[in-house]
């Protein structure tokens, strides 16, 4: 691994790390036998970037639209395309804080570890709008 930086080195300049990172360039860590990678939230959202949700749906009987998520296991029901995107905006955002907030479990879970860059892509999101144009219909 290039340019690794001690953590020690981290604490003793810590301003400057900070600094260099946002307007410079990523940087790695080495604590003991740890490594860590530190990172703009703009480099981490262009990272991200291709981590995409593509929503399927279909209208239904009574003029309503039901639609999935590709990606992750979210299905719901409204009256347009465009609140159905909204509601499943609104539900990425609660599935990526329970991940979070449950990491250890979501993470070391087979069927949900590649769940992970999706989580984030949605986490590193400004508002609702930016999580909703993450979903293409």
């Amino acid at each position: 691994m290039q340019e690794v930086i001690n953590a020690t080195d981290v604490r003793k300049n810590w301003s400057e790390f900070i600094d260099g990172v946002i307007h410079s360039k990523p940087s790695f860590v080495r604590r003991n036998h740890d490594y860590l990678a530190a990172l703009s939230l703009e480099h981490l959202q262009m990272i991200l970037s291709t981590y995409r949700f593509n929503m399927e749906y279909e209208q239904e009987d009574d003029g309503t639209f039901s639609g999935s998520l590709e990606q992750i296991d979210i299905v719901e029901n409204a009256k347009s395309v465009d609140e159905l995107r909204v509601i499943m905006a609104k539900e990425l955002v609660e599935y990526a804080r329970d991940y979070m907030d449950n990491f250890s479990m979501y993470y070391h879970s087979t069927n949900r570890k590649a769940h992970l860059p999706y989580v984030l892509a949605v986490l590193a999101q400004a508002d609702l709008e930016g999580v909703k144009g993450l979903i293409n219909a």
